[in-house]
């Protein structure tokens, strides 16, 4: 018998289904986004050099979110292939085993991260003087790094399985602890000491520990859509079916970082203003393409389970439907946030310089967001599809062949505002290049399960 809050997505209107899933993630998304940017505000106000250090920080800090959320694509697709093809204990013992592996790979991740960070910063571009400042944030932010495996492998449990109103809650209830604590611990209050940076970690920490607490819970008391194998040799397949994409999507992930660290020692190039302004605009670009990464959480489980049941016409409706909503979409985005480019820059930025520079990042940069959703869509639905190595190498080519190389070439000739433009115009290229790609596959190979189940094991 299925589980009490198990969807079954193989049955109905499949776009009726996407939207009942959509929505509830939509709303938990903009409270989640929206307080992680109220973060960045809150870290903005306390100056100039905070700010530049706080954005230091996100390669470093992204790489383990990229693991955690390549572990949550492998947890998702592994899970909803499973309930595609009728097969529900094994849904539930992949579940709890994905849970027990991220939280072990995490930890391990972690350590050489304490143990050589100031290296790594140095390495990016940051200034002696801001290490103290980067110390105060990763020292704190380190030590509850295993909180954020539970909640990101939870939510793709329970995705999986169809449902998106629980996942949503604990979004939702994680980001109001963590924006009603920042305040508090950055600037203090009563007996709470000012803790600037380090203040800011901890609210991050201690809403990650709510939240995994929560999610446990639901999965294991009220959901009930998470066991274990009995015998160590299907646990270790369990194990291997969830790598097989979760690496490849791990790696992908990785890439992000690895670039966006790359394109911070570049902007490092251009001065702190230009640093400042970058981590503004990499937090602003996860508020105003929220609707993308929304459904990017919520299209792979409909694709995992259709394409398990063979229902491929529902899939290329499903992405097709998508596609165009997404690109229709973010050009009315980025219309609203050309005409307030220059409110959003003085908003954020403390001083001429830094606010011009965010002000010149809006209004060409988001531009590209359309395009840059059809990168991430067509990324979930290769993984949803088990072609992690075809997702891996879309990635590779957006941010090593397109992505970093026309913004260098781009400042060169025009600086900034070369460096912006360049970057537009390579999510536009490998836009196409991701449409082509999976419409490929989804209309000629016809989900040839061969040969999906051996690019998966490569």
């Amino acid at each position: 018998m299925r589980p009490s809050h198990v969807h079954q997505l193989t049955q109905g209107d499949v776009i009726a289904h996407l939207r009942r899933m959509t929505l509830p993630l939509l709303m938990a998304m903009v409270l989640l986004m929206t307080f992680n940017f109220v973060d960045a505000f809150f870290v903005s106000l306390l100056g100039t050099r905070e700010l530049a250090a706080f954005s230091f920080t996100f390669p470093v800090t992204f790489t383990l979110f990229s693991v955690v959320i390549g572990l949550g694509i492998g947890t998702s697709a592994a899970v909803a292939t499973a309930q595609g093809r009728g097969n529900t204990e094994r849904a539930r013992a992949l579940g709890g085993s994905a849970l027990v592996l991220s939280a072990c790979l995490v930890l391990v991740m972690a350590l050489p991260v304490w143990l050589g960070h100031d290296w790594l910063f140095r390495a990016l571009g940051a200034e002696a003087d801001a290490l103290g400042l980067i110390d105060d944030f990763m020292g704190v932010w380190l030590l509850g790094v295993v909180f954020i495996t539970f909640p990101m492998i939870g939510n793709a449990v329970m995705r999986a399985n169809g449902n998106t109103r629980l996942p949503s809650l604990v979004m939702a209830g994680s980001a109001f602890v963590n924006a009603a604590l920042d305040p508090l611990f950055i600037f203090g209050w009563g007996p709470v000491p000012a803790m600037g940076l380090k203040g800011a970690a901890l609210a991050t920490v201690i809403a990650n520990l709510v939240s995994s607490a929560v999610i446990v819970y639901m999965l294991v008391f009220r959901m009930k859509v998470v066991g274990w194998f009995r015998e160590w040799t299907e646990r270790l397949a369990g194990y291997r079916e969830i790598l097989a994409i979760a690496l490849p999507a791990a790696g992908a992930n990785m890439l992000t970082p690895v670039a966006m660290g790359a394109m911070t020692a570049l902007m490092a190039s251009y001065g702190e203003a230009a640093v400042a302004a970058f981590g503004v605009g990499t937090r602003l670009e996860s508020l105003v393409t929220l609707v993308v990464l929304t459904l990017s959480m919520s299209l792979p489980p409909l694709i995992s389970q259709n394409a398990a049941a063979g229902h491929m016409d529902r899939v290329r409706l499903l992405y097709s439907r998508v596609i165009r909503f997404v690109l229709l979409f973010q050009g009315g985005v980025y219309l609203l946030l050309l005409i307030g480019a220059r409110w959003i820059g003085e908003a954020f930025g403390q001083d001429a310089e830094v606010a011009a520079t965010i002000a010149l990042l809006v209004s060409i940069l988001p531009l590209s967001y359309g395009a840059q959703g059809v990168i991430i869509l067509s990324n979930s639905s290769f993984n949803a599809l088990h072609r992690p190595m075809s997702a891996l190498g879309l990635s590779v080519i957006r941010l090593f062949v397109m992505y970093l190389p026309l913004a260098f070439i781009g400042g060169k000739i025009a600086g900034l505002t070369g460096v912006f433009v360049g970057a537009a115009v390579a999510n536009c290229l490998t836009a196409v290049i991701a449409w082509r790609w999976v419409w490929y596959h989804l209309c000629c190979n016809r989900q040839s399960s061969t040969e999906e189940a051996r690019e998966s094991t490569l």
